[in-house]
């Protein structure tokens, strides 16, 4: 079926985020397909869907000098360095609630909930510029080249400061970081989040029933919005979006419908791509020439070409009748993964690209989430405490969490038993170490991506995040203390260094 939209909408006011940082890398992607029931963890008469990693709230943000900290508490920021450890501390607006940094490394900018504002902290300087924004935002994107931000309301997730005003499920403020300025937007009902095309030029604002085309090249950058559906009192929710490298197309995969949109956001006109039994989850080729789509019920991947959508798909099927609904292209365009976590299935099959070819293997455990080293050729599965159906009551990892790391090209593994559920996870981007951390437990696993061998390292505190600095291998750890506490851990070394207290630029612990 192809429309083409009746009613497009034009909003120009004055200013202007979705982006992902997972607690355990990798994408997680959610669909659904009917069932008669049985399965249905939430009465919608849907099977369970593929579930996407959630977003940690106040985690520090990096560059490739410094890490910074926000502190709602105390509305500041701290900037630590890591070559010296030296500790600065800048006011910025109240209740800082998230902290990201710009592409280039030039800016921290962070979301302050309790004035409706957004900061802008130069890294070098910690000079700062704030600008104020619509009323109760909670969430915070930054475009790939820094010269944007976008927030918005997001009802599910948690807001620290809770201003008097008025609290809108339509509106978005962006906001231009050169020269500072404020442009807020009135988008579709319940906006869930932005995509950005690769050169950050395009906004794209997802809601359920329509996306909203931003064109931040424009003198006065306005929304035009793209209805998705015929029927804006019934629209179906809109699971998954993505953005053609150049920002000619949007996919959108959409809960519980068969078919996936393709959207032309140059002309605004919506078509419908056939796909097999029940989308579960798409995803862009390394290269972003082309778009696969997991189609779960079918046991099939379908791949459409970007530039051409509406050309015949490539269809493969799964190696066997075991229901994969996720999908994960390794980062040097020669494979990927299939598996599922809506499912308790203690396998996954590694796709060869070049043949079409299936690596199927079995696991320890079923799969909570997998990620996977910059270059993809080591993956770390991390599993459920759950058991698979035919699971042996006297196996070690019964009943117990797990974690597996494995070569994507080769057949060796390790099958670690846990002490407990891991809380986050992070890779270096040099492909030699990844790094995770478990609920309950002051330490953090360094896993060596060369010998598959983690190293246990002892941390004071329990840590709440866990990164990399880009271009280093070494790992930041912030921990639950009341003034602040963030470690370092540098592999190479095998040294570790811990700041308690850096609000109030306490002693450094080594």
């Amino acid at each position: 079926m192809r429309f083409t939209p009746i009613l497009v909408l034009l909003f120009a006011c004055s200013e202007y985020s979705v982006s992902k940082a997972t607690s355990v890398n990798g994408e997680f992607d959610e669909g659904a397909a009917p069932t008669d029931g049985a399965g249905d963890d939430d009465g919608d008469g849907y099977e369970p869907s593929e579930e996407e990693s959630d977003y940690l709230r106040l985690a520090p943000a990096a560059t490739d000098q410094y890490v910074f900290v926000a502190n709602p508490d105390r509305d500041t920021l701290t900037r630590v360095a890591v070559s010296t450890l030296e500790v600065r501390t800048v006011g910025v607006g109240r209740i800082p609630s998230t902290v990201q940094t710009t592409s280039d490394y030039r800016l921290a900018v962070t979301l302050d909930e309790g004035d409706d504002s957004v900061s802008m902290v130069y890294a070098e300087t910690l000079e700062v510029a704030s600008v104020g924004i619509r009323d109760n935002m909670n969430q915070l994107s930054l475009s790939p080249d820094g010269a944007w931000s976008m927030a918005w309301y997001d009802p599910d997730a948690e807001s620290l400061g809770v201003s008097d005003g008025v609290t809108s499920f339509n509106e978005v403020s962006f906001v231009k970081m050169d020269p500072l300025g404020h442009l807020p937007m009135a988008v579709g009902y319940n906006p869930k989040g932005v995509h950005w095309s690769d050169d950050g030029k395009l906004a794209v604002v997802v809601s359920d029933g329509s996306l909203a085309v931003v064109d931040l090249t424009a003198e006065t950058p306005s929304a035009r919005l793209i209805p998705l559906v015929e029927d804006q009192l019934d629209a179906p929710v809109a699971e998954e979006v993505v953005l053609s490298a150049d920002g000619s197309f949007a996919f959108v995969r959409q809960r519980s419908v068969e078919d996936l949109l393709v959207v032309d956001l140059l002309n605004g006109v919506v078509d419908r791509l056939i796909v097999g039994a029940d989308p579960t989850d798409m995803d862009l080729s390394v290269d972003g020439a082309r778009l696969a789509v997991v189609a779960r019920s079918a046991r099939q991947v379908w791949t459409f070409d970007v530039e051409n959508p509406y050309a015949d798909a490539t269809v493969v099927d799964f190696p066997s009748d075991r229901a994969y609904g996720s999908l994960a292209f390794t980062g040097d365009g020669l494979r990927a993964l299939l598996y599922t976590n809506a499912s308790l299935t203690d396998s996954l099959a590694i796709w060869d690209l070049g043949d079409d070819s299936f690596d199927e293997r079995a696991l320890v455990k079923p799969v909570s989430s997998i990620g996977l080293s910059p270059s993809g050729t080591t993956a770390i599965v991390f599993h459920t405490d759950d058991n698979a159906a035919d699971a042996d009551p006297d196996e070690p990892f019964y009943d117990e969490w797990a974690v597996t790391l494995m070569e994507t090209d080769g057949i060796g593994e390790n099958r670690l038993l846990l002490p407990s559920e891991p809380a986050g996870y992070t890779t270096t981007d040099d492909d030699l170490w990844g790094y995770f951390i478990l609920d309950g437990q002051s330490l953090i696993e360094a896993c060596s991506f060369e010998t598959l061998i983690p190293q246990l390292v002892i941390l004071p505190s329990e840590p709440v995040f866990v990164g990399t600095l880009p271009g280093q291998d070494v790992a930041w750890a912030s921990q639950e203390h009341d003034l602040g506490r963030i470690s370092f851990y540098d592999p190479s070394a095998d040294s570790l260094d811990t700041i308690t207290g850096f609000e109030l630029n306490s002693e450094i612990e080594h």
